[in-house]
């Protein structure tokens, strides 16, 4: 009995290495700039080169025709499957209707492709829980479910042309709004509206500047900050570098709680440091490993597993999804979550 199930195992495992022998998977991320999508290239390429596979890793250095480019190269040299985290989600339908007459299959990497038929997946993390949870995070550190209020709060969400931003505001304004009609939450400068508070391509360095005119038109004087809502780590490290400039991090001057995302090495230094409250945790090796499967199963001429058939409508039809779970990291967390789990080393946040 033993030596049938050994045997079925050998087998079983050397179907699996080769059926992806040889077969040549395309990888297109944004850019290179942002340590997440570093390690999520790298995490991308590692799995599917353990599995056998051949990976065309790409970057398009945020440049929307480069991304095209790549991707139509991907597609003359023969990528069986195209996993893209697109830089603008609404231009790729082109593209994407060469790959559907190659019969390439498409899955959509973290951030949703829109406006064509033509992706047949998209694996993220719950994106509006990211913003529940960092509203959630908001309403318990200044005690806003106990009756404490009013405070001020300046608001900032990502990129316009980032389907993921608006579920990440609407996350953690489904959690803010209340306080902020009953006004316990007060926004001074009066910015809600996210086409006023959106941040194009997720800069630190527009951040900051956005950062320094609120402080210039509202905060100059006694008026006190007490809490930044930002959606991600990169405006995160603008609007602390902002913050720094105007004198806060003093005794009389304390940071306001400060909210993040993607756990990015500058950003944990931040938490330490007590320049930045939290950062939401979106393990890339998980996003990573469920592609991985995804691939292996289109491969097979499978259906992908997913969880999600409502939520993600990209203007053509609602694109199947896999959501993984995301969770935060303060400074009393970190190291469970993002040291003793591996996903960095102490020297890393030194």
């Amino acid at each position: 009995m033993k030596k049938v199930v050994l045997i079925a195992l050998v087998i079983a495992v050397a179907l699996s290495c080769a059926f992806g022998e040889g077969q040549l998977i395309g990888v297109a991320m944004p850019t290179q700039s942002l340590q997440r999508w570093n390690q999520d290239g790298a995490n991308m390429k590692a799995k599917l080169e353990a599995k056998g596979y051949k990976v065309d890793l790409q970057y398009a250095n945020n440049d929307i025709n480069t991304q095209i480019q790549q991707l139509e190269n991907m597609i003359t040299k023969g990528c069986k499957v195209l996993v893209i985290a697109s830089i603008d989600g609404s231009v790729l339908s082109d593209v994407l209707k060469q790959a559907k007459d190659n019969g390439v299959k498409v899955i959509a990497y973290d951030r949703l492709i829109m406006k064509t038929p033509n992706v047949d997946y998209y694996a993220t993390f719950d994106n509006f829980k990211v913003g529940v949870i960092q509203g959630k995070y908001i309403e318990t550190a200044l005690g806003l479910d106990k009756g404490k209020g009013p405070f001020n709060i300046e608001l900032f969400a990502g990129s316009p042309d980032d389907n993921n931003a608006v579920f990440f505001n609407k996350g953690a304004m489904s959690i803010l709004q209340n306080y902020i009609d009953k006004k316990k939450l007060v926004v001074p400068t009066k910015q809600t509206e996210f086409t006023t508070i959106a941040i194009q391509s997720w800069s630190s360095e527009k951040a900051q500047a956005r950062m320094d005119n609120l402080i210039a038109a509202k905060y100059a004087g006694r008026t006190k900050l007490d809490v930044v809502l930002s959606p991600n780590d990169s405006l995160a490290i603008g609007i602390v570098a902002s913050l720094k400039n105007a004198g806060y991090g003093t005794a009389k001057k304390p940071y306001p709680v400060l909210t993040g995302q993607d756990c990015d090495k500058a950003n944990v230094k931040a938490m330490i440091a007590g320049q930045q409250s939290m950062s939401v945790f979106k393990d890339t090796r998980t996003l990573a490993a469920k592609v991985v499967e995804m691939v292996d199963a289109l491969m097979q001429g499978k259906e992908a597993a997913v969880n999600d058939t409502k939520t993600y409508n990209n203007g053509v039809k609602v694109v199947p999804s896999f959501l993984c779970d995301p969770v935060f990291a303060d400074k009393n967390n970190y190291k469970a979550l993002l040291i003793d789990s591996g996903y960095y080393t102490e020297a890393d946040i030194k």
